[in-house]
C-alpha cells in the first residue's frame, strides 16, 4: 500500500535561464523537495537544495542570478504561503523567509522583473483585505512596495518591465470590467465589459501581452465555447488570437500556475506566444507561432501523451517537455532545437510498467434533460467488464473538469477490481457556457440528477452491478456524495466524503474573507447568500447536514485539521449527527493537513480506509487479493 502512494520520484522539471541546469522535485529527508543537476548529468549528481521535512513543496522559481532560487511554503496546509530563497552556492544552508507576514496572510504569486536584475514582484496580502505588489530584492531581502490595491475586487496588470498597463475589477453585477491605464498619468480608461455567471473562476487568463499593447483574456464572446481573445490597449477591439470550433480554452492550469498545465504557452525570455490549450477527449494543443511549432512537431514523437508543461531557456533552443497521459504520468524529456538531440529525462514513476495500467475511456451520454454530458471510465486490467462493482468519483470545484490523465484515485480503485467513473455534470468548466451556467440554483438537483444518469449509463450497458455503486469525491466532490446518501441514499452502497461541504451556509461564511468578495459569480449566483434570509433557508435545504437523517449508507469522511476551505467543522458536525442516531461512521481527521493529504503516509492511511471500506461494501479485491498480482498502478499529488 505505501509504495503506491509514496511522492513521486521526479515531478515538476524546469530548465534555468542559460540552459546549463535543471530542477525538479523528488523525495528529500521523507517529503518532495527541490533538486537541482547539470543539463548533462544524473540523479546521482544532482543536489537537493531545499530541505523540508514538514511538508512537501510544490511551486519553485528560478531567478535571474543563478545563486538563488525560491519556492513557496505554507505550515501543514493551512495555505499561508511564504516565499523562501534557497542559495544553490551552498545547498545546505537553511532557506530564508522573503516575506514574513501575520497568520491569515499569503504569497499568491511571483514573477520575474527583467527591469530590475535581482529583484521579483511578490503580490501578497500583508493588508488582509488587499493583495498588493511588492519589489524584493532576492539577495538582501529588502522589501519595497511596487503597487498598492485601492480596491479588493481589482487587479492591475503589469507589463514586462513592471509598469501598470490594464485594471481589472470585478463590478456589482459580475462582469468583469477592463480598464486600459495610461503609463503616464496613471490615469483609467474603460475598454470592456465581459462575463457573468459563465466565469465562476473569473476572466482566465488575464495576461498583458509580450509587447504591452494588448490583453489575452478567456472570453466567450457572442459563442458557446471560452476562446483566447486580445484585448487592444488603444481601441479595445478584440481579436481571436485562438480558437477551436466545439472546445474551450483549457483553463483549468490556474487553479497551480506553473505546476499543472497552462492555457497558454509563452516563450520565458520574450514572453511571445506560443500554443493554446483547448479541452476535449484528449487535451488538445493549439500551435500558435511557427518556430514553435517545429519544436512541437519533435516533441510530439517523444510520447504518445499530450504535451503538459514546458520550459525553455534564454535562447529558446533547449526545452524540457512533460506529457499528459493516462497510465505514464510525468514522463518528461529534454530536447535540444538547435542539435535535434531528444532523450529521456525521467519518468515521475520509474517502477511502474504503464502497459498494466488501466486505459481511461473518453464517455458521453445525454442527461434527462438532454444536456450533453462527457466523462471518462476506466475498467479494472484483467477482469471482464460486465457487472462490475462501481465508484463514482466526483471532481471538486465543481467549477473544474475531469480530463484525460493519469489520476491516483482512478488508477487505485481499478487496481482493486473496481470500475471508475468520471462524469462532467453541469457546472463543470470546459465544455460551453450553456454547459456551466446550466448549474445555477441546481446543487443538489439536477446536478446531482446528472450523476445518477450517468451511474444508470453504465449500469444500462452492462458494466455496473446496481446493487455494488459507491461514491467518492473531495471538496465538492465530497458534498456529492454527502447528498448522494441523504437525497438518493437507495442508489449507492457506500460513500466517501473527503474534506467536503455538508452546510453550504456555514461554508460560506467560513471562507477566508479576502475571497468572500469574489463570490458574486460562483457561490452567490449558483448557490445563493446565506446573509439573506430566503436564500439561506433554500441552502440549508439542500444541505447534508439538513437531511441527515436520511443517511443509512456506510460512510467514511476525511478532513483536515487545517482546511481554510472547508473548515474542519463541516466534517465533525455530520459526524458527531450521525454518532448521536447510532449511525456507524468511520471518521479520519490529519492534524498536519489542510484541504485534502499531500502527505504520503496520510495518503496511505486515507487509502488503507478506502481500500478496506469498499472492500467490505462494493465487494472489490483487498490489498491481500492483489499482492500476488503485478500491481496496476497508482500515483500520489
Amino acid at each position: 500500500m505505501d509504495t503506491f502512494f509514496a511522492d513521486p520520484q521526479f515531478a515538476n522539471p524546469s530548465i534555468s535561464p542559460d540552459g546549463t541546469r535543471i530542477a525538479y522535485l523528488a523525495p528529500h529527508r521523507g517529503r518532495r523537495n527541490v533538486w537541482v543537476r547539470g543539463i548533462d548529468a544524473t540523479h546521482d549528481d544532482a543536489v537537493p537544495v531545499t530541505h523540508d521535512t514538514r511538508r512537501g513543496i510544490t511551486t519553485y522559481y528560478w531567478t535571474d542570478d543563478p545563486r538563488w532560487l525560491l519556492y513557496q511554503q505554507d505550515t501543514d496546509g493551512n495555505e499561508d504561503w511564504h516565499l523562501y530563497r534557497a542559495d544553490l552556492d551552498n545547498p545546505s544552508e537553511p532557506a530564508v523567509d522573503l516575506t514574513p507576514m501575520d497568520p491569515g496572510s499569503r504569497v499568491v504569486g511571483a514573477e520575474d522583473l527583467p527591469s530590475e536584475p535581482g529583484s521579483v514582484l511578490v503580490t501578497m496580502n500583508r493588508r488582509p483585505l488587499y493583495f498588493d505588489t511588492f519589489r524584493i530584492d532576492i539577495a538582501t531581502g529588502d522589501t519595497t512596495l511596487h503597487l498598492e490595491q485601492d480596491d479588493p475586487t481589482a487587479a492591475i496588470l503589469l507589463d514586462r518591465g513592471g509598469v501598470p498597463v490594464f485594471r481589472t475589477a470585478l463590478a456589482a453585477d459580475g462582469a468583469v470590467e477592463i480598464s486600459a491605464i495610461d503609463p503616464g498619468t496613471g490615469g483609467t480608461r474603460p475598454l470592456r465589459r465581459l462575463g457573468g455567471a459563465e466565469h465562476p473562476m473569473s476572466i482566465h487568463p488575464q495576461q498583458v501581452t509580450a509587447d504591452g499593447k494588448g490583453l489575452l483574456v478567456g472570453s466567450y464572446q457572442d459563442g458557446d465555447n471560452l476562446r483566447l481573445v486580445r484585448i487592444d490597449h488603444e481601441t479595445g477591439a478584440e481579436t481571436v488570437v485562438a480558437a477551436v470550433d466545439g472546445h474551450d480554452l483549457d483553463i483549468s492550469g490556474m487553479m497551480l500556475p506553473g505546476v499543472l498545465p497552462p492555457p497558454v504557452h509563452t516563450n520565458r525570455r520574450t514572453g511571445d506566444i506560443l500554443a493554446a490549450r483547448f479541452v476535449a477527449a484528449r487535451p488538445h494543443i493549439e500551435v500558435l507561432d511557427p518556430h514553435f511549432a517545429e519544436i512541437h512537431a519533435q516533441l510530439q514523437k517523444l510520447s504518445d501523451g499530450v504535451l503538459g508543461t514546458l520550459s525553455c531557456d534564454d535562447s529558446g533552443q533547449r526545452w524540457i517537455a512533460t506529457f499528459v497521459h493516462d497510465r505514464d504520468p510525468g514522463v518528461t524529456w529534454f530536447y535540444d532545437h538547435t542539435t535535434g538531440e531528444a532523450r529521456l529525462l525521467f519518468r515521475a514513476f520509474p517502477d511502474r510498467d504503464p502497459d498494466t495500467m488501466a486505459p481511461m475511456q473518453p464517455v458521453g451520454f445525454p442527461a434527462r434533460d438532454g444536456l450533453p454530458l462527457h466523462g471518462y471510465l476506466t475498467l479494472p486490467v484483467g477482469v471482464p467488464p460486465r457487472d462490475l462493482p462501481l465508484v463514482l468519483v466526483v471532481h471538486g470545484g465543481p467549477w473544474y473538469h475531469d480530463s484525460w490523465a493519469y489520476s491516483n484515485d482512478v488508477q487505485f480503485l481499478a487496481n482493486r477490481g473496481y470500475a471508475v467513473l468520471q462524469v462532467n455534470f453541469r457546472g463543470s468548466l470546459g465544455h460551453g457556457k450553456r454547459h456551466v451556467t446550466a448549474a445555477i440554483g441546481e446543487f443538489a438537483r439536477a446536478m446531482h440528477d446528472d450523476l445518477i444518469d450517468a451511474v444508470d449509463w453504465a449500469v444500462a450497458e452492462g458494466y455496473a452491478d446496481p446493487a455494488r455503486i459507491g461514491i467518492y469525491g473531495g471538496s465538492y466532490g465530497g458534498y456529492a456524495a454527502l447528498v448522494g446518501v441523504t437525497v438518493t441514499p437507495e442508489r449507492f452502497a457506500a460513500a466517501v466524503d473527503y474534506v467536503g461541504i455538508s452546510d453550504l451556509a456555514n461554508f460560506l461564511r467560513t471562507l477566508p474573507p479576502f475571497a468572500r468578495v469574489f463570490n458574486v459569480n460562483n457561490w452567490y449566483r449558483y448557490v445563493g447568500d446565506p446573509e439573506i434570509p430566503e436564500q439561506e433557508a433554500d441552502m440549508l435545504a439542500r444541505s447534508p447536514i439538513t437531511m441527515v437523517d436520511e443517511i443509512r449508507t456506510p460512510l467514511l469522511v476525511a478532513q483536515g485539521a487545517n482546511d481554510v476551505r472547508v473548515v474542519r467543522a463541516e466534517s465533525d458536525n455530520i459526524v458527531a449527527r450521525l454518532r448521536e442516531r447510532g449511525v456507524p461512521v468511520e471518521y479520519l481527521v490529519a492534524e498536519d493537513e489542510g484541504h485534502g493529504f499531500d502527505n504520503p503516509e496520510n495518503q496511505a492511511m486515507l487509502y488503507r480506509a478506502i481500500e478496506q471500506h469498499f472492500a467490505r461494501h462494493l465487494g472489490g479485491r483487498s490489498a491481500g487479493e492483489v499482492a500476488a498480482a503485478p500491481a496496476t498502478g497508482s500515483s500520489t499529488r
